[in-house]
């Protein structure tokens, strides 16, 4: 527990929900649910939505009780599951756990302790890729936030946590809604930049949190997908808050909106990922962004995939 926790008598101790939505996580939900179970911080309930699984997962859900609490609901997508997770949770401070992903064992304890003597909203930590290769593994510490000159652009640029690498105050989440089920993809980014950028950030600079990839259609290998919701997220968000275009300038948000979505379809076109480059380039030429020497890697895209590639290969073939 940590040392907060440990000068403070039991019932005075902030309750912690964990929310662990779930949907056909047959493979990893047990060590997400023993992962949270395992926590040092012993004021804790854990909540497991299980968002209309098809396989083996509810009876594995079923082995915790009554240890976890659990809610069953149809198939209605990660944002639904973790509202309604929160809807039923009784905890002060709520943290989101995917039920592929996992916690060290003192991940509560540190960011509750982080939460309470900093005064802040929102607390995160750093974070660790698990199962990529190519140096892609290292542990990362996120950016100090909070103490940046210009907190507002470095959130909208991107929010470097993933969502179980942070917790965050009620009151926060009651405030701005909880998550959007309109967002297939990129509802923790959406989140995150509503709660943050109004709210006191608290960064905990340990390695507390492991994001485990794996080859089961992970949202993370859908790169036109998100990159396309990331950016409708930024534009959705200064639609909402006209005053921060004034605030930041409309250049600069052009070239952290269209310009980075731009930059994403040159990462994939690099990869020659080229199904997700022409998706996303075809976005980015309704913007009208980019320079003369950009559109000429832009206008190919808007050929017929398979002579998109074929263009493509030929001048490669040339190289």
């Amino acid at each position: 527990m940590s040392a907060l926790a440990n000068t403070m008598p039991h019932g005075l101790c902030p309750l912690v929900s964990i929310v662990i939505p779930c949907f056909n996580g047959e493979s990893f939900v047990a060590q997400a649910i023993e992962s949270a179970l395992a926590q040092t911080y012993e004021r804790r309930e854990v909540i497991v939505v299980d968002d209309g699984s098809t396989d083996r997962s509810s009876a594995i859900i079923d082995s915790f009780a009554p240890r976890v609490r659990v809610v069953r609901q149809p198939n209605l997508g990660l944002s639904a599951a973790r509202n309604a997770g929160i809807q039923v949770s009784n905890g002060s401070y709520i943290a989101f756990l995917d039920c592929d992903d996992y916690w060290d064992r003192i991940f509560a304890a540190r960011m509750v302790s982080a939460l309470e003597t900093g005064g802040a909203s929102i607390a995160y930590c750093g974070w660790q890729n698990i199962g990529l290769v190519g140096g892609r593994s290292a542990p990362f510490i996120p950016p100090d936030y909070e103490s940046a000159r210009e907190k507002i652009l470095c959130l909208l640029s991107d929010v470097r946590w993933p969502v179980h690498a942070a917790m965050v105050r009620r009151q926060v989440i009651e405030q701005v809604g909880g998550f959007n089920p309109m967002w297939s993809s990129c509802e923790d980014f959406d989140f995150w930049i509503r709660a943050a950028i109004s709210h006191r950030l608290v960064r905990v600079p340990e390695v507390l949190a492991f994001y485990r990839h794996h080859g089961d259609g992970q949202m993370t290998r859908k790169r036109a997908q998100v990159a396309e919701q990331f950016w409708r997220v930024q534009r959705r968000y200064f639609q909402a808050n006209p005053h921060l275009i004034g605030l930041l300038g409309a250049d600069l948000v052009r070239r952290i909106t269209d310009g980075a979505l731009l930059e994403r379809g040159y990462a994939c076109f690099w990869d020659r990922d080229l199904s997700a480059a022409q998706k996303i380039f075809r976005n980015v030429m309704k913007t009208g962004y980019g320079s003369l020497r950009d559109w000429k890697y832009l206008l190919p895209a808007l050929l017929p995939l398979g002579v998109y590639r074929r263009v493509v290969n030929w001048v490669d073939s040339r190289h």
